[in-house]
């Protein structure tokens, strides 16, 4: 705008600054909506240099009477530069060369219009699946579920694990891997079904997967790993991995106990002390770690310092039940008889249904004279663990030791029928059996066997059994009793050696 010129006859602009309403023929009683004003060029709004002569004149006061004149030739001039228009975002048309947006002739018809810009979004958005829930969902882009289901997933895939569902156990945890790659628990479930398999390289190749996932901070997979590395035998590759178990979380407690437990396997003894005494160091008290070490003191023949760490085991924990069987079986030893039963006492309160605690009792009672006691802690683990077949036969032992022999064949029967790859139910079967006849045919060919005690089998009933009399066939069978008594406690401190390090 010119709001100055130079002289009088300077041309008139094309619009006013303020003006009334000058058509009369237009309706006033339409409220217009706020209008939209363009900036004119900057051409347009230069000043020329003033001089001496010239004289500001304001073109809407001196030409106000023209304009009344002119005002039905100059009224398509109006509608060009004052239009009123609703407010809006984006501008579609194109400015003329005289400051003129195309279309604006129209008036109030193109605002109706929609816009370049939004027929454009309009056709991106029915190409996307985004906005469109049914045609994403049948594309295959998945929404990642809620982390409680992650929780319930891995329940129900253990769930179906312990009843030999393997297949459908690892399709859930591979469902887990897929959603969630960075928790370590779906890596270390799934490992383990797959070594329960002896299926050794899937679930080495799970282990790697999962180290690679969590960036190798996740100390539970790096331990799980070490402990598959050290059942197939790989003794230095167990070591490299158990220490990167402890780089990774040197409070992990586990990873320094399996530690421990693979040198005392290996017979390093100071090795095991010196990793048994770092887990104490960064972890703080444990009861596997002062169990272990109360071991250790009891086999070098140190009694008092084993008691000692049987005592810190079971103030760290006084529920752990294989601490105080532990410390129950050292008394035995010692024929600490009152001692021991004490001690069985607390395993049984600290676990009611520990297979071990009522099977060790119950064989210590029988042993010492107490035939009634033994029977019926026998009875009450039997009750307890109705599945459990080492119970059935450390009874039936007892009943054909102090009772009948009919009695005891039951017994055997229904233990082997609970368990049919238990070889010691098995054999001492088969040696019952002998006692009415010179040669066992039927007690081993009525069942069907595995390579695990086919050898004892064809070692029992391929040759003869050689008789003197009933007396030196008792007296074999109660060697092997002995034995069979001594390999089933080792085998069941070795059990819990092994729970306690995975």
């Amino acid at each position: 705008m010119r709001l100055f010129s130079t002289s009088s006859s300077s041309p008139k602009p094309n619009f006013p600054l303020f003006s009334p309403s000058q058509n009369p023929k237009r309706s006033t009683s339409k409220t217009l909506p706020p209008f939209k004003t363009r900036l004119p060029s900057p051409s347009f709004l230069s000043l020329p240099p003033c001089t001496a002569n010239s004289s500001p004149s304001f073109p809407v006061l001196d030409q106000e009477a023209d304009r009344e004149d002119s005002l039905e030739p100059k009224q398509d001039t109006f509608k060009k530069v004052l239009v009123v228009r609703r407010p809006v975002m984006d501008v579609s048309g194109e400015e003329n060369d005289d400051g003129s947006e195309d279309g604006e002739a129209e008036g109030d018809d193109v605002i109706s219009k929609p816009s370049g810009i939004d027929a454009g979004l309009e056709e991106f958005a029915k190409k996307m699946p985004l906005f469109e829930p049914e045609r994403g969902e049948s594309g295959g882009t998945l929404e990642k579920p809620l982390a409680v289901n992650l929780d319930l997933s891995l329940y129900k895939a253990r769930v179906l694990a312990r009843k030999y569902r393997y297949e459908e156990a690892e399709n859930i945890l591979e469902k887990c891997i897929y959603y969630w790659p960075e928790d370590g628990r779906s890596y270390v479930t799934l490992g383990k079904i797959l070594s329960k398999q002896a299926k050794r390289t899937e679930a080495r190749a799970v282990y790697e997967r999962g180290c690679q996932a969590t960036q190798g901070e996740n100390p539970y997979i790096w331990q799980c790993w070490a402990v598959l590395e050290n059942k197939m035998g790989n003794i230095r590759r167990a070591r490299e991995l158990f220490d990167a178990a402890t780089v990774a979380d040197k409070r992990h407690i586990a990873a320094w106990h399996g530690w421990a437990v693979l040198e005392l396997k290996q017979g390093n003894v100071k090795k095991a002390r010196h990793l048994l005494a770092k887990g104490l160091k960064f972890c703080g008290g444990n009861e596997y770690v002062y169990q272990t070490l109360a071991l250790l003191e009891a086999k070098a023949n140190r009694y008092e310092q084993a008691r000692y760490l049987f005592r810190q085991a079971t103030k760290c924990n006084p529920k752990s039940c294989a601490s105080w069987l532990a410390w129950a079986q050292l008394e035995v030893q010692q024929e600490n008889n009152r001692a021991a039963r004490l001690l069985f006492e607390k395993a049984v309160q600290a676990s009611p249904k520990n297979r071990f605690a009522w099977h060790v009792w119950g064989v210590f009672e029988a042993n010492i004279g107490n035939v009634d006691v033994g029977r019926k802690l026998l009875k009450i683990g039997h009750a307890l663990n109705p599945r459990d077949p080492v119970l059935l036969q450390s009874l039936a032992l007892l009943e054909y030791k102090h009772s009948t022999a009919n009695l005891a064949r039951v017994l055997f029967r229904r233990a082997s029928e609970l368990d049919p790859r238990h070889q010691p139910v098995w054999i001492v079967r088969n040696l019952l059996s002998s006692l009415n006849s010179s040669r066992s045919k039927n007690s081993f060919l009525s069942r069907p066997v595995t390579r695990s005690y086919a050898k004892a089998h064809n070692n029992l009933v391929s040759k003869p059994v050689v008789m003197s009399d009933e007396k030196t066939l008792t007296a074999k069978l109660e060697a092997f009793m002995e034995q069979m008594a001594t390999r089933q406690q080792a085998l069941e401190e070795q059990v819990k050696i092994l729970s306690l390090s995975v």
